[in-house]
């Protein structure tokens, strides 16, 4: 009641003269419609249909276009150096909403120095392979951080790349299995070993420099890590030895004793002068490399010490072994900073995150695990900590090697189930994330595109198996925490000067072409006999004619031809040739503008060419369609 009586101060003009209603609501008027795919361009189509028909006419067969996954990192880039130009302090981070399409917002690893959460590498992005299979040693990521470089047990170095993670080049480099590679801190060089103790060094282009022999009685060098000058490097070997070598010179300045066997694995400190090595003996020592002696040795592990690897910031080193086990030691004090179980089999490698506490190891059971060293729930009387996150099933076999981008957005894992295969972070609040229930298993996706152009490529006169076509088959530079398809595929065929189509390889089929042991190339199953050459017709003018492509409209495809012999001529627009074989295998083609199909006793007739085929020799009889495929398939017309 006393706010009815207060005065009004508006002129009464002002004043409205109804009570307020519903406010109405608001409705769209444009855009009514979901987002529509953009218009097909016809000529573009017409471009595309040009471009297919030339790359067969040059015998290689027509890929099919896929997307490919990329993980664009240069997006937070750009949106972290924005924000730190407008943030209200230097300790301002927008918040991020816990729901999958806020992955745009996501940025790096160093923007969240106190979450470490969001470097955790659990989402699998990519499997890469080389078309030759063989397990990987050893991988690591160009000093730029744009392609990743791995060495595999046939001696060869392949290139990936860095954002679409497809293969870009390969590399003979040694002629045993590689066992190490490393770049010098600068990178502006590249040193490898193999198992017969070979070290090459290497420019970034791939071009070798030099090679000497590094061990003695040829044995295995297994691991090398370069001083933090780079002015030399250490070896590691199975003559039990670490060896300290002058990068410039080539050659060796000193000899570490006092590993009882083999030596499995080097690492020079990253700012000092301290060398770590681990042993078949489970020993880890640990060297002045001035004066070459032990200066201490940790006796903590059960089995083989399999890696070490120091943290960015030089105060930790990590140890994986065979004893199931990854041990963090704190140089500071010599003493166990942490255990680290959960692997239920040897541990073979290990890696430290650029940015976060973050330690990740994989096993010879396949799995990866990740390791969260900061976690409070730890004390020094009990330091054994579980897995931040499980990937259970990230591989097949053994992980030999892993690597973080030097930014802490992706990690390469090489196993030796002949794979290659990159991990990315997790979308915000994805409920579906793979390490949420111990794990899946990344799909069976290989992708070797870029490594078989070659021998995809199908040379005209030879197809696969016969007339009836074949089955196709790092480091961070900021702080560390806080601190520093199936379809039998048609082979072009040239017409030969009788006019026959196909008379040669398509009108004509061997009994043993459609064993399923025979292999394109290769042979395989029976191995069929020679072939015999058709007698010559009589000339025909069927090729008069063509379209605007170049191509005959007038050829039908060939009648079934027989079993040894005769594959028939196709003639007009609507008739194929009649085919004559020895043994009634020969059936009458017809043809027409959508190539006719032939029907035989035994082999099928030919399918001819036209407007909407490109005259597959698909044979057919009265009991089995594709009985001409395996008794005498039909020869391939002209389109």
């Amino acid at each position: 009641m006393a706010a009815a009586t207060l005065p009004v101060l508006l002129p009464t003009k002002y004043l409205s003269s109804t009570s307020p209603g519903p406010v109405p609501e608001w409705k769209p008027s444009k855009y009514l419609l979901p987002p529509q795919p953009p218009p097909v361009d016809d000529t573009k189509v017409q471009e595309q249909e040009l471009a297919n028909s030339r790359q067969m006419l040059d015998g290689k067969m027509i890929k099919k276009a896929r997307p490919r996954k990329t993980v664009d990192y240069f997006g937070g880039i750009g949106r972290w150096s924005m924000l730190r130009t407008t943030r209200p302090s230097g300790s301002y981070i927008p918040y991020l909403r816990p729901c999958p399409p806020q992955i745009i917002n996501l940025l790096p690893p160093k923007a969240y120095p106190d979450n470490a959460s969001t470097s955790l590498c659990t989402k699998f992005v990519h499997t890469s392979t080389n078309k030759i299979r063989c397990p990987v040693n050893v991988v690591t990521w160009t000093p730029e951080g744009r392609r990743i470089l791995t060495g595999s047990t046939s001696g060869e170095f392949t290139l990936w790349n860095g954002l679409t993670f497809n293969f870009e080049t390969i590399l003979q480099a040694h002629d045993s299995p590689i066992c190490t590679l490393t770049f010098t801190h600068s990178g502006a060089y590249l040193v490898s070993a193999d198992k017969s103790g070979v070290i090459k060094y290497f420019e970034p282009n791939m071009n070798n420099l030099t090679a000497w022999q590094g061990s003695t009685s040829r044995e295995a060098i297994r691991g090398i890590s370069f001083s933090p000058d780079d002015r030399r490097f250490a070896t590691a070997s199975d003559d039990s030895s670490v060896r300290i070598w002058s990068f410039q010179d080539s050659r060796v300045e000193s000899v570490l004793t006092g590993h009882g066997w083999d030596v499995k694995c080097v690492e020079w400190h990253p700012t000092k002068g301290l060398l770590a090595s681990g042993s078949k003996d489970n020993q880890i020592k640990f060297w002045d490399p001035r004066t070459g002696s032990a200066l201490t040795t940790l006796h903590t592990h059960k089995n083989t010490i399999q890696a070490l690897t120091w943290s960015p910031n030089g105060n930790l080193i990590a140890s994986a072994s065979r004893d199931q086990t990854v041990r963090v030691f704190d140089i500071r004090a010599m003493k166990e900073y942490r255990i680290l179980k959960g692997h239920k089999k040897e541990v073979c490698s290990v890696a430290w995150h650029p940015v976060h506490p973050i330690l990740v190891s994989g096993g010879s059971e396949g799995a990866v695990l990740h390791w969260d060293l900061d976690s409070e729930d730890v004390s020094l009387s009990q330091p054994v900590i579980a897995p931040r996150a499980t990937l259970s099933q990230a591989h097949d076999s053994n992980v030999w090697s892993m690597a973080f981008h030097p930014l802490g957005h992706l990690l390469v894992t090489a196993s030796n189930d002949h794979t290659t295969r990159f991990w990315s972070r997790e979308r915000p609040g994805d409920a579906t994330s793979v390490f949420s229930g111990g794990g899946e298993k990344p799909p069976e996706i290989i992708d070797m595109s870029g490594q078989d152009d070659d021998d995809e490529a199908m040379v005209p006169g030879f197809s696969y198996g016969g007339g009836g076509g074949g089955d196709v088959q790092g480091q961070g530079n900021g702080d560390w925490w806080g601190a520093m398809s199936n379809k039998p595929v048609d082979t072009f065929q040239p017409p030969s000067q009788n006019g026959n189509s196909g008379a040669y390889s398509g009108a004509r089929e061997f009994e043993g072409g459609g064993n399923d042991d025979f292999i394109p190339g290769l042979g395989g199953g029976s191995a069929p006999p020679p072939p015999s050459i058709p007698p010559p017709r009589s000339q025909d003018n069927s090729y008069e004619d063509a379209d605007e492509f170049g191509r005959s409209m007038r050829g039908g495809g060939g009648g079934g031809g027989g079993r040894y012999d005769n594959g028939g001529a196709g003639r007009g627009y609507d008739s194929g040739g009649r085919g004559r074989g020895d043994y009634d295998a020969g059936g009458e083609g017809r043809g027409g503008y959508e190539g006719g199909g032939g029907r035989g006793y035994e082999g099928g007739g030919g399918r001819g060419g036209g407007y909407d085929s490109w005259n597959g020799s698909r044979g057919g009889s009265n009991d089995d369609r594709w009985s001409g495929q395996r008794r005498g398939g039909g020869g391939r017309g002209r389109y």
